[in-house]
């Protein structure tokens, strides 16, 4: 018998009851229907005991940006079980349901923010987002950034923002491809202030999300198209200096704030946040942005044990300017071998194969590594939204 039912509104009274136990949370009237509203966005399949909820699981169609080419994803959210329906296996099948849904329906990767990461692990999972989180003095902000240009506050005005995001994130691995709506509910939700940079040529060169609380500038989302975009925020946020003796941000890994100013020493946190995970290798592969390179063929040995359909051996094989991809039937022990977890991990740019060979998660001859290197944009992750 079939567990697995697809919710809809008519099961909202089930739905959010659920996810406030588990995740801890009470919601105001005003609340629940900001959540009811943007749960129309989501595809939500319940696992049913007796006719009643006893586990769910959302799925949220998104798109992301990687090596500058868009990809289809699918956003796992909002996973939670009745603490007397737990360790049942019930949130197993509704992921292994969840997959086979994205890949039916073109999605070749999935995120999600885990419980935890070992939990996830177990079915494919790998981290491949972390946040850099700085809290610096105000102090350390002071002088003149040398900005050309000046900010001005505005209002919602998404499509300044979201011309100003687009261009940022395109340079990201992972970054979410932004609708109206994701604009208005997830990311303008709050009461925060908004200022834009703009050049010397009237062009908006960047923004800043933010508030100021507790003697605290905090940056919700500072994106900027160059660096003298990035100058005149800092200097903006500098300003601020006889309101707050702290700014708290959250940056990309590779970010080099601490080189531009005078006192690097501040708190620099890394910290684990999303996890990806290729859902369909084939058609990953065959839509990936490989770079040119010159050599034999690359080989390699996937084992999904989650997805045993993936589980197989693919060639990649230069084809002028073009990479093509073949599936291979026959068992070839040459070639690199590695787990859907790290494969995932190599291909949105969170770690370089040769790293992940230094530690022992690939397995295979130098020089296919090295191949392998060659064909792989370098380009930082990061996700700048939560879901």
């Amino acid at each position: 018998m079939n567990k697995i039912k697809r919710l809809s509104e008519a099961d909202y009274h089930e739905i959010f009851p659920l996810s406030q136990f588990a995740f801890q949370y009470k919601l105001s009237e005003v609340e629940l229907e900001k959540k009811q509203e943007e749960a129309k966005r989501h595809i939500i399949w319940g696992w049913m005991e007796n006719e009643q909820l006893a586990a769910k699981l959302h799925l949220i169609p998104l798109s992301c940006y990687m090596n500058g080419k868009t990809f289809e994803i699918g956003g796992i959210s909002s996973v939670a079980t009745w603490p007397e329906y737990r360790r049942q296996g019930a949130v197993k099948h509704l992921l292994h349901h969840a997959l086979q849904h994205m890949k039916e329906n073109g999605q070749t990767i999935s995120f999600l923010h885990p419980f935890a990461f070992s939990f996830y692990r177990k079915y494919g999972w790998e981290l491949t987002f972390v946040e850099k989180n700085y809290t610096l003095p105000m102090e350390s902000l002071k002088g003149k950034w040398g900005g050309n240009g000046y900010v001005r506050r505005i209002q919602d005005d998404i499509e300044v923002l979201h011309d100003i995001y687009t261009s940022y994130a395109k340079k990201l691995n992972g970054m979410l491809v932004r609708d109206k709506k994701w604009w208005k509910q997830r990311v303008l939700k709050d009461n925060y202030h908004i200022v834009v940079a703009y050049n010397d040529q009237k062009e908006a060169d960047g923004y800043v999300i933010y508030k100021v609380k507790e003697n605290k500038f905090v940056v919700e989302e500072m994106v900027y198209a160059s660096s003298n975009g990035q100058k005149l925020l800092l200097q903006f946020i500098a300003n601020h200096d006889s309101m707050a003796e702290k700014v708290e941000l959250t940056v990309p890994e590779n970010d080099n704030l601490h080189l531009l100013i005078d006192e690097p020493r501040f708190a620099q946190e890394i910290v684990p946040y999303f996890m990806a995970r290729i859902v369909d290798v084939f058609n990953f592969l065959k839509n990936y942005p490989f770079l040119n390179s010159e050599g034999k063929p690359v080989v390699l040995h996937i084992e999904d044990s989650f997805l045993p359909e993936n589980s197989g051996t693919y060639q990649l094989t230069q084809a002028g300017l073009e990479t093509k991809v073949t599936t291979l039937k026959a068992t070839n022990e040459s070639g690199i071998t590695c787990t859907i977890q790290t494969l995932t991990s190599i291909f949105l740019g969170y770690k370089r194969p040769i790293e992940l060979y230094d530690i022992g998660f690939l397995q295979g001859g130098k020089k296919d590594i090295e191949q392998l290197e060659q064909l792989i944009p370098e380009q930082q992750t990061f996700l700048s939204d939560f879901f």
